[in-house]
């Protein structure tokens, strides 16, 4: 997947704003359970927040990473302890960015 532009990345915070987080990153941190519900929640919505908890043995932009690159996915953006994950679904995307 791409880099998202600057542009893109406003559309999707426009979008996950209302958003409410469907995953937490706990004191496990990026597991193999936590991926693959990752994906799942993923190929659902296409945009999800994701909450790191306090305890999380990463730090919040670090876990937000980890958990996107394990799971093919973008940072859309981290604000305080929640982070906006973006990957579009394989058949039929609903989000379509802008250019």
């Amino acid at each position: 997947m791409a880099e998202l532009s600057g542009k893109q990345r406003r559309h999707l915070r426009a979008l996950g704003h209302h958003l409410h987080a469907v995953v937490q990153i706990g004191h496990d941190g990026v597991t193999d359970a936590l991926a693959l519900e990752t994906n799942r929640q993923l190929e659902a919505h296409e945009l999800i927040k994701v909450k790191v908890s306090e305890n999380a043995p990463l730090e919040r932009h670090d876990a937000a990473d980890a958990l996107a690159q394990r799971c093919g996915a973008e940072v859309a953006q981290v604000l305080g302890r929640t982070a906006l994950l973006y990957r579009p679904r394989k058949e039929k995307p609903q989000i379509v960015l802008p250019g």
